[in-house]
């Protein structure tokens, strides 16, 4: 289980996870009509939650899915920020606070990309964070209040870093707590 196959890229949770792809190379041509651009992320965010249900639920958790979907995460994140940056709705220093949680996993997504045992420990124990599920939620806000420029945006980023901080530590206690040694 803690290998990676190409043929789970074919099933349903990873299909769901390599929608973002697309949906990431269709923002930037969007952003600038807020209402659609509102719809594109809210379909890679259910995509998001959808695939991580569907394979828990299912029995198809994957090593190949456990690190596909934080990467194609990761790819959306980043084209949106540009996206926005390029186009002055956000800017740099709230696009780096919106990425707290982002940039706190990337040193884990690597250890998950790099170790086997890593991945096992993943496939084995799967489990959704509910502070990364807030986090999340809080991006979407923030994202949305910049796109359809409403007030307060900078609220919206703070309350977002903070939840990105504490789902990046819950990540991070939960990686250290599987990498120990079992008795």
């Amino acid at each position: 289980m803690g290998r990676y196959r190409a043929r789970d890229l074919i099933g349903v949770p990873g299909l769901l996870s390599l929608s973002r792809i697309p949906l990431a190379a269709a923002f930037p041509f969007v952003v600038g009509r807020p209402a659609l651009a509102l719809a594109l992320l809210a379909g890679a965010g259910l995509t998001d939650v959808v695939d991580g249900w569907y394979a828990r639920r299912f029995g198809e958790v994957t090593a190949t899915g456990a690190a596909l979907d934080p990467l194609t995460d990761k790819l959306f994140v980043l084209t949106v920020a540009i996206t926005m940056i390029v186009t002055g709705q956000i800017t740099v220093v709230s696009v780096l606070m919106l990425s707290t949680r982002e940039i706190g996993e990337i040193p884990l997504v690597l250890w998950l990309a790099l170790s086997e045992r890593a991945r096992r420990e993943r496939t084995e124990a799967p489990s959704a964070n509910v502070v990364g599920k807030v986090a999340t939620a809080l991006q979407f806000a923030s994202v949305s209040v910049a796109l359809f420029h409403l007030s307060r945006p900078d609220l919206w980023v703070d309350c977002t870093a903070i939840a990105g901080a504490a789902a990046a530590l819950m990540y991070w206690r939960r990686a250290l707590r599987s990498a120990r040694p079992r008795s």
